[in-house]
Parts: structure tokens; C-alpha cells; sequence
């Protein structure tokens, strides 16, 4: 890529052909069960990040639909963030219905078992009738790692790879990110009537920008890159990266009150309260469907959680380092969360028009252009874990 005086030269584009995809993986009910088990129930999966859980007995709770289950992510007193099933092991009533909170322990309402932060079983009312061994009765455990701030867990009982490992490429930047150190987050939870992958697509290309965000996404395209394309694309199976490109005009096309914003939050950059990043416009996306971007300015995670065929939940996260130092760092902050929704409120309807006409079986097929590589790479990859756990399980 080359940019002078506002030019624009796109680097070389994967190759991975222009097949047809078919239009069926976006709305089937047998295709998204098979998604379920083939790749979700056998990957590691963001479920929430290290400040959660600072210190010993800091706790949240995590209901993981496509895994039917309520999860306990719990900082022990050794310091390791464990994941355990939100069931006691007596006759498997949830231990707590908060979201989140601090103890020492948790105790089981209905019998009153009661088990520490390790998961152990510390003691049950008139135990001895059991016949049972207590070290054999602890919460069910899940695969759980930490990287780059990021909580990790996988359902497999024994993962093929580890965390690090599965990452491969991606892990070292994502340990660079501002997020890496994060203490502090702000949150926006959507749900919406789509496919997991027809919403995560909308994120993953750029040819919408410019019809979609036309104000919004001012800074993202100008007449020499009309559509906003990215500086570089690459593939690292599963997992996809780009390098995001930025119009060299857009400080003069923001409004007043954005540039208060913006020059607040590069104030918070260079106090130190969050960290230059040298890979500040890469965009890491993790199979299957969580991806963040690394500006320091703008450093966000996205995490698409799949429901049902034609339902998902997006969980958007900014990261911040710190308190609020200033009445300034509490505005860019506010400012970086409420610019972000609204651009991605403009994403919505749009996303759940096309899994309307999709679910209507009008279409066959969808199209994916070179530009849109990244798209098609997730669903080349989701194609590839579905047809090696049916070669696994014997279906057809």
C-alpha cells in the first residue's frame, strides 16, 4: 500500500477464488446445529477479560447459549481464573443467579453444598449417606487460559491445542494491544434477528461504508479509496488479520464536538493512561467469531455470540487503562463508546434485512467479491471444521 497526498494502492489480496457460497448455512436450522458442535463446542472462546476478576473471589457469570450452559469464571485464591459449570454436582442447581460479584465460596441453595474457588467440595449437610469421596464431587471444570487480557474457554474436555498455540500468529499482537492492560471496560450488549456469521460479516468488509455510514464513516473513505478498503489482508487459518486504512483528510470532515472528543482521548494516549500500540490499525479476528481492533485511541473487542439459526448477541467492549483522571478522559471516554454505537446502530437493520431475505429461501447462493476475502475465508473455515467432524462422527 501506498498513500501520498491522499492516494491510494491496494496490496495484493488473498486468492481464494469467487465460488458461490450457499445460502443455506446462514438460516438452516441442521447446518447451525452442526456449526454448534463442529466448531463452538470444540474451540477456545472469548468469554470476558482479566479485570473482571482482579483479585481472589472476584466471580462473573456467563450464560453460553450455544453450549446450553451457565458458566462461573472465578479468580481462586492462587491467582488462576478457573471456569466451572454454574451447577451444583449434588442434582445440579445453579448456584447463583448473580452476574457477578466476590466470595469466598459458593454454596448450593436447595441442599446447601458448598464449594470453595478452586471448584473443590468443601462440605454438604450429612455427606457420609452419599457413599462418595468429596474430591470426586467439585465443579465441572472448563478448559479455561488467559491471553492478552482476554478469558478464554473451551468445551472440548481435552483441547487439541492450547491457547497460545491456537492463536499462532495472532498472539503476539494481541499481547501489544491496550487491552492487554486493560483495567476498565465500557459495554454495549445488542441482540439481533441474524445469523452469527451474516452479522460478524457486516465487520469484516468495507464495500458497505460508504452506502451504510456515509457521515459516520467519513474517516474510513475518500474519493482516492471510495470505498474504504484496508491496507492489507491476510489469512492465518482459522484466524484473518488487516491492516485498516485511515482517510488522510478526515481531521477536517469532523464535527466540533467530535474533535473535543478525539483530542481528549489523545490526550489520555500520551498521559500514558493507555499505551501506543505498534500495530495501532490492525485488525485481529479470531475464529469463530471475535475480533478487536488495536488503536490506542479506539482500542475495542467485538464478540458475536451465535443463538439460534436466526438469532445472535454482540457484545461490544472499549478498553480503557486507569480511573477517570479528568472530567476530559471520563468525556473521551463516553464519547468513544456512544460514536461507536452509533455507527454500528446504522449496521442493524440493514444486517437483519439480509437475513430476512436469506430465511425467505429466495436465494441459492450469496457472493462474496475479492474484497470481501475475509468473509468468505470465515465461511471456508466453518465449511472445513463441519466436514471433518462429520468425517469424524461418520455422518454424511
Amino acid at each position: 500500500m501506498n498513500v501520498e497526498a491522499g492516494t491510494f494502492v491496494q496490496a495484493k489480496v488473498p486468492d481464494l477464488g469467487n465460488a458461490p457460497i450457499p445460502a443455506k448455512a446462514y438460516y438452516d436450522p441442521e447446518w447451525f446445529e452442526l456449526e454448534r458442535q463442529a466448531v463452538f463446542l470444540r474451540t477456545w472462546f472469548p468469554i470476558g477479560h482479566v479485570c473482571e476478576v482482579p483479585d481472589a473471589g472476584n466471580f462473573i457469570r456467563r450464560e453460553i447459549e450455544f453450549a446450553r450452559a451457565s458458566l462461573l469464571i472465578v479468580r481462586g485464591k492462587d491467582g488462576v481464573v478457573r471456569a466451572f459449570h454454574n451447577a451444583c454436582t449434588h442434582r445440579g442447581t445453579q448456584l447463583t443467579d448473580d452476574t457477578c460479584g466476590k466470595q469466598a465460596k459458593f454454596s448450593c441453595r436447595y441442599h446447601m453444598w458448598t464449594f470453595g474457588t478452586d471448584g473443590a467440595l468443601l462440605s454438604a449437610p450429612d455427606f457420609e449417606r452419599f457413599g462418595l469421596d468429596k474430591k470426586d464431587c467439585g465443579l465441572r471444570q472448563v478448559a479455561c487460559d488467559v491471553h492478552g487480557g482476554q478469558i478464554f474457554i473451551n468445551f472440548e474436555k481435552e483441547p487439541r491445542q492450547g491457547l497460545r498455540e491456537w492463536l499462532g500468529p495472532l498472539a503476539e499482537g494481541m499481547e501489544q494491544v491496550p487491552c492487554a492492560y486493560a483495567t476498565h471496560f465500557s459495554e454495549y450488549v445488542y441482540e439481533i434477528d441474524a445469523n452469527w456469521k451474516l452479522t460478524y460479516d457486516n465487520f469484516q468488509e468495507n464495500y458497505h461504508l460508504r452506502f451504510i455510514h456515509p457521515n459516520t464513516g467519513k474517516a474510513t473513505f475518500n474519493q482516492t479509496n471510495p470505498f474504504g478498503y484496508p491496507v492489507e489482508m491476510e489469512l492465518h487459518d482459522p484466524h484473518r488479520t488487516q491492516t485498516i486504512w485511515t482517510n488522510p483528510d478526515s481531521i477536517n470532515l469532523v464535527t466540533p464536538t467530535q474533535m473535543i472528543g478525539f483530542k481528549a482521548g489523545a490526550k489520555a494516549v500520551a498521559r500514558g493512561d493507555v499505551p501506543e500500540n505498534p500495530a495501532n490499525r490492525s485488525y485481529f479476528a479470531v475464529f469463530p467469531s471475535f475480533f478487536m481492533l488495536g488503536s490506542s485511541g479506539n482500542n475495542f473487542s467485538h464478540t458475536v455470540y451465535p443463538i439460534g439459526p436466526e438469532k445472535s448477541r454482540g457484545v461490544i467492549r472499549l478498553y480503557w487503562i486507569n480511573d477517570d483522571k479528568t472530567p476530559g478522559t471520563r468525556f473521551a471516554r463516553e464519547f468513544g463508546l456512544g460514536l461507536t454505537r452509533d455507527i454500528h446502530s446504522e449496521d442493524v437493520s440493514v444486517i437483519e434485512a439480509g437475513q430476512r431475505g436469506l430465511s425467505s429461501g429466495a436465494l441459492e447462493h450469496v457472493y462474496f467479491q475479492e474484497q470481501e476475502v475475509l468473509c468468505r475465508h470465515l465461511f471456508m473455515m466453518v465449511d472445513k471444521a463441519v466436514r471433518e467432524y462429520k468425517a469424524e462422527q461418520g455422518l454424511t
